[in-house]
């Protein structure tokens, strides 16, 4: 092929690959547009590249999106942003495609190049655009119009702005629901660029025909407008406007628009404040948190701390808590789960009496919830408790339950009992610990579960962090190198975990005295799990101690080892001798 020739080759594979019967070279080709395009240059991009990209009707959903997506970063290889406007075209196609991603991506795409272009190409070419798609037969387009109006309105002349207004008010009473969902997920982003006086006539308008839809799937869109349109109000007009509309959805008869108002609950109230959210939304989120439907009940049960954070403790005391006691024994499990995960928070809010009076005897009774994540939920925030009744109360009310669920039949419980030993230890202090959990700890080391085992040699790590050598080598040392002789291999693996974990807490003499030599006597077992373990352990303990420690012990072992009969045993042998060979090597 001649020099000549040569610009014409990316776009002839292109082409060639584009109409292939193959999808996976399809998709290949698009994702290289930008490659192509620079080949190509800017001209011949917009003169060949784009319009070719604009007749490709290809039917597959995977290859629309990639190029939905590829356009999206185009204006670069088309000349800048003074050309954008040739990139349109194609994704003005794409907007009124049937499947749903391939236009979500292409709005995507135009509102990003939107944002960019020129204010003349907007009037001259985008508004116009948005104005095609509004007015499309197939619903497809008037739905991806609604996420253009934002990009459209700001740059628009005072003409345009009105009709543009009122065509999104047509979009909202659309025949079709999956329109009207459109326009109601897309209208705070549109009311955000709409000056005061129109967002409080026309857009305020729109909103309240919304909230009155006959189908619930437009109506609990609205709800998540209420946020939106309630931060962008005066405080007087959110209440007159945003107040009512949320009240009445809280009652609504669709359990979905309950549900979303119980999830959007603590936005609904930052827009309208606190004082209006405790005369008028506290009955609103009691009658949720009482709702006969389980999926709102757990929705608003996750924000119960959040709502009492707006209250002061008398109304939450009066109001909420007698709703919490309920749902502490709701007959759903994921409602009390809800609860748990976020019922310590209302300790602080609460303060000491009221905690000790009130919520103590619910987290004891969640504690001992039959399930799992009930409790998992509850011990994972002890310590916002801890900071407001102190560590008595605590200990004597909270502890006798969590050393039951450290025995829990359920694995998954102790694991994370386990994981949260190390922060109750620094809560509890050290004497505390030595009393209540240090036979836990060395009881798990020899539990049936891996993953519990495994979770238990991490936790003494931690443990001695936190309280120190000194106290390690009292209080776990001596129990853990007597587990070595345990007569299953699996628990005797543990062990040496734990020394490899141990070791770089310790330091470098009691790893020298204590440790490395029950290492070296486990090099002698019989099962050849345990010896290749040993190797592990070596190559991590060996650049604790001194090199003379090394030569004289350590590789004479490795040494041995090497010439394993057992294959594994030599591997992880050579691997650690090479270890030793680099590090000194290096030095």
């Amino acid at each position: 092929m001649s020099n000549v020739d040569e610009p014409l080759y990316p776009i002839a594979v292109l082409i060639d690959e584009l109409k292939n019967d193959d999808i996976q070279l399809r998709l290949n080709s698009i994702r290289k547009l930008s490659t192509i395009a620079r080949a190509l240059g800017e001209e011949r991009t917009r003169k060949e590249l784009i319009p070719f990209l604009s007749e490709n009707n290809d039917d597959d959903d995977e290859v629309l999106l990639a190029m939905a997506e590829e356009l999206g970063v185009f204006i670069p290889y088309v000349g800048g942003v003074e050309h954008a406007i040739v990139l349109l075209p194609p994704l003005e196609t794409l907007c009124t495609v049937e499947e749903t991603c391939v236009r979500d991506k292409a709005v995507e795409s135009l509102c990003r190049i939107g944002s960019q272009m020129r204010e003349s190409d907007l009037v001259e070419s985008f508004i116009p655009l948005v104005k095609r798609l509004a007015a499309g037969e197939w619903f497809t387009a008037r739905v991806s119009a609604c996420g253009l109006f934002h990009i459209a309105y700001s740059s628009a002349p005072e003409t345009s702005k009105t009709e543009l207004r009122s065509i999104y008010s047509q979009l909202c009473q659309d025949d079709m629901p999956m329109v009207r969902r459109s326009a109601a997920s897309n209208l705070g982003k549109f009311a955000a660029t709409v000056e005061y006086p129109h967002l409080k006539s026309d857009i305020m308008q729109i909103f309240e025909d919304l909230t009155q839809d006959d189908q619930d799937s437009v109506r609990l869109l609205a709800v998540e407008g209420c946020a939106a349109l309630g931060k962008l109000l005066e405080p007087l007009d959110c209440v007159a406007h945003i107040l009512p509309v949320i009240v009445n959805f809280s009652q609504d008869k669709s359990w979905r628009v309950r549900y979303m108002v119980a999830n959007q609950l603590y936005e609904l109230c930052e827009a309208v404040g606190p004082d209006t959210t405790r005369t008028e939304l506290v009955p609103a989120y009691v009658r949720l948190l009482r709702d006969n439907e389980a999926e709102v009940r757990i929705a608003a049960a996750g924000k119960v701390t959040k709502f009492c954070k707006i209250l002061n403790p008398e109304l939450a005391i009066q109001h909420i808590l007698p709703c919490v006691k309920e749902l502490s024994s709701d007959s759903s499990q994921h409602v009390r789960s809800a609860l748990a995960s976020v019922i310590m928070g209302m300790a602080p809010v609460l303060g000491k009496d009221a905690t000790i009076e009130q919520l103590l005897p619910i987290f004891l009774s969640l504690l001992k919830d039959e399930f799992p994540d009930v409790r998992l939920n509850i011990i994972s925030k002890l310590d916002q408790v801890n900071q407001v009744i102190g560590i008595d109360l605590l200990s004597q009310s909270l502890l006798p339950a969590i050393v039951e669920l450290a025995e829990d039949r359920h694995w998954r419980v102790r694991l994370a009992i386990i994981e949260y030993i190390p922060l109750l230890a620094s809560q509890l202090g050290v004497g505390f610990f030595d009393d209540k959990l240090g036979a836990l700890c060395m009881q798990w080391l020899q539990d049936k579960v891996h993953s519990i085992r495994e979770a238990a040699a991490n936790n003494l790590k931690r443990l001695a962090e936190e309280f120190g050598p000194e106290w390690a080598m009292q209080h776990i040392i001596p129990q853990v190198l007597e587990m070595i002789n345990n007569p299953h291999y699996l628990y005797r693996m543990t062990i040496l975990q734990a020394i490899s974990l141990l070791a770089p807490v310790m330091g470098a003499e009691i790893t020298c005295s204590k440790l490395l030599p029950v290492v070296i006597a486990a090099s002698k077992d019989k099962v050849p799990n345990i010896k290749f373990n040993v190797s592990k352990v070596l190559e991590s303990i060996f650049p604790i101690v001194d090199q003379s420690v090394v030569e004289n012990t350590i590789r004479p072992c490795l040494v041995e080892l090497s010439e394993d009969p057992d294959v594994d045993v030599r591997h992880f042998s050579n691997k650690a001798l090479q270890a030793i060979d680099h590090v000194m090597m290096s030095s």
